[in-house]
């Protein structure tokens, strides 16, 4: 991982500890329970009773306990729209017994540390949006009689492990990506068609398809009765015999061709499910030039309806503007809301590498980033449709007049921090290839009805050049967010995106824009004048004075992080040490760009 995932994990253990600091009273169920839903988004705010001040968590939504010693026996947290992922802290509730997490919106990977619960019995994980593989540890959950996480984007061979689960009653595996054959032992033998349907990729007697060996021929194929019998060979001439063997070899033939043209639509047919854009071919507008695109096949309007809403907009659905043109409010009539922006003429570039910078763009989906719905081109104008984020950006909320209880509080500046940080890191590291945004600034960060923060117009910058420009490494950005290097040399890097990710913790932490007067009338920016206050110990002076429930501990150590993004030599140092090649184990289940 890179300097931003030393960063995630830091502010984590930050929110974690400011947290625990207050929760002396609380069992280690609790305290674990709190961990878990630091790691999710509860967008209906279902989990809010679930709080530090509680001596036992017994009570809480979603949560029973045993009896006898009140430690969790199930947590029932299906269809609650919860997003994020399941925290490893799993692991700690020894005495749980029934896991459901099904129909929400979790991504990651299933954590190991689940093996841990040995009295695990039900594990309901269906319908979500997990990758990765199964973790062969849940093979030691000997009391494990319900197993289902069907539904997801898991990926990888079925563990011969989970055969040893003796007193496996029901398992479902169905619709998801695994590959291979499934393992012919333990329990996984009594278990049909149904468990496992929905893996293009799987094969064996359980599902009455042949695995094909290294020489394209079946190695493992269904047999009857009849196959066994035997006919004596005293009965043939040999006549017969060399006319039972060429029907054989003809037959043979024949399957082979089968099986290879079957293979070959299987694996089409994946591709087309796994791309994550389609075109849509209603196309209202007769001019040849005229094109709609979704992205992830989910915007459930036909093509007439989302570009009549598209050319109706004008100056009354103008919520903004930004450096790459004009942002609309578009309203549907299922009264759904999206963000549109209008792409600048002079900004254009190329149409064909244009969409082919839209399709990468429109494959990344991550619970801190904003998801690109779709891109129209039009005769008069390009446009792309965005999620629409109800509070605006985090510059509005910091530096416009508004109502005392939008105020950010300490904890929410530390959760739109790490919220950030996430965002910018799936940027740097797990894109392919890596996506560095150029813009990182407040105005750049939006936020949703939970204060949950999404990075935006990432990647833009990349693509959309001014036409007048005379070369090529044009300085993109905000003034006051910009790297010293990337002034001087004008080339855009993870790096100099970090030294902005820097300048904005700054402005959570202060209060005040990079160009505020305050740093200028001292002939310093805002760095400077940070580095000035914490050599004189004016900490208090350093925090936005409307911010009042401010933790000194975690205000240092967001300080030091904050410092050392910005010192550009030891970032610098530290990023050239940590840069890795481009690992993706997302791309290489959702994506066909890596």
């Amino acid at each position: 991982m890179g300097f931003l995932a030393l960063v995630i994990s830091l502010l984590t253990f930050i929110l974690i500890t400011l947290l625990s600091s207050n929760s002396v009273a609380l069992t280690q169920d609790g305290k674990a329970l709190l961990e878990i839903k630091g790691f999710l988004n509860d967008s209906r705010r279902l989990l809010d009773n679930w709080v530090y001040t509680d001596e036992s968590p017994c009570s809480w939504t979603g949560i029973t306990c045993h009896k006898n010693d009140n430690l969790v026996s199930s947590i029932n947290l299906a269809n609650m729209q919860l997003g994020g992922i399941i925290s490893p802290s799993l692991g700690k509730l020894r005495r749980l017994q029934r896991l459901a997490l099904h129909q929400n919106s979790l991504h990651g990977t299933i954590p190991t540390e689940i093996s841990n619960c040995l009295e695990l019995r039900a594990l309901y994980l269906r319908s979500n949006y997990l990758q990765g593989s199964i973790p062969p540890e849940l093979g030691n959950l000997t009391n494990l009689i319900i197993l289902d996480i069907s539904s997801n984007s898991l990926k990888g061979s079925i563990p011969p492990s989970i055969g040893r689960l003796t007193r496996l009653r029901f398992l479902n595996l169905s619709t998801n990506f695994f590959s291979g054959a499934i393992p012919n032992v333990g329990v996984l033998v009594g278990f049909g068609n149904k468990s496992f349907i929905g893996n293009l990729d799987l094969c064996g007697l359980q599902l009455q398809k042949p695995c094909l060996g290294s020489l394209g021929f079946p190695a493992v194929l269904p047999h009857t009765e009849k196959d066994e019998t035997a006919v004596p060979s005293k009965l043939f001439s040999r006549y017969l015999n060399g006319v039972l063997i060429a029907a054989m070899s003809t037959m043979g033939l024949a399957l082979l061709v089968l099986l290879s043209f079957l293979w070959i639509y299987l694996l089409s047919k994946k591709e087309r499910t796994a791309k994550k854009y389609r075109e849509v071919n209603k196309q209202v507008d007769p001019d040849p030039s005229a094109r709609l695109i979704t992205f992830h096949g989910d915007l459930p309007y036909s093509s007439s309806e989302i570009i009549e809403k598209l050319e109706s907009l004008d100056e009354e659905h103008v919520v903004g503007s930004g450096g790459f043109g004009t942002v609309y409010r578009m309203v549907m009539n299922d009264c759904s809301t999206f963000a549109v922006k209008r792409i600048d003429r002079s900004r254009e570039g190329c149409d064909e590498v244009f969409e082919r910078e839209l399709e990468i763009l429109g494959s990344i989906n991550h619970i801190n980033l904003v998801n690109l719905r779709g891109y129209c081109r039009l005769p008069s104008a390009k446009l792309l449709i965005y999620d629409y984020l109800a509070l605006g950006s985090l510059d509005d909320l910091l530096h416009e007049d508004g109502e005392e209880e939008q105020v950010l509080n300490w904890n929410s500046r530390l959760r739109i921090a790490l919220g950030s940080a996430r965002g910018l890191a799936y940027l740097h590291h797990d894109c392919c290839p890596r996506i560095v945004h150029r813009d990182i600034k407040s105005s750049n960060i939006l936020l949703d009805e939970n204060l949950e923060p999404r990075v935006s117009d990432f990647g833009l910058a990349k693509f959309l050049v001014d036409e007048d420009a005379h070369v090529t490494t044009v300085v993109a950005g905000t003034f006051g967010y910009l790297a010293p290097e990337y002034l001087q040399s004008g080339r855009a890097t993870e790096k100099s995106d970090v030294y902005s990710f820097g300048v904005l913790l700054l402005e959570l932490v202060t209060g005040k824009r990079p160009t505020d007067s305050t740093f200028i009338k001292r002939g310093l920016n805002v760095v400077g004048w940070m580095n000035t206050m914490v050599g004189e110990n004016r900490l208090e002076d350093i925090v936005d004075t409307r911010c009042t429930d401010a933790n000194v501990d975690t205000l240092e150590a967001l300080l030091e992080i904050a410092a050392k993004c910005t010192d550009a030599n030891r970032t610098l140092q530290m990023l050239e040490e940590v840069m890795s090649p481009c690992p993706s184990e997302f791309y290489e289940s959702q994506s066909d760009y890596c």
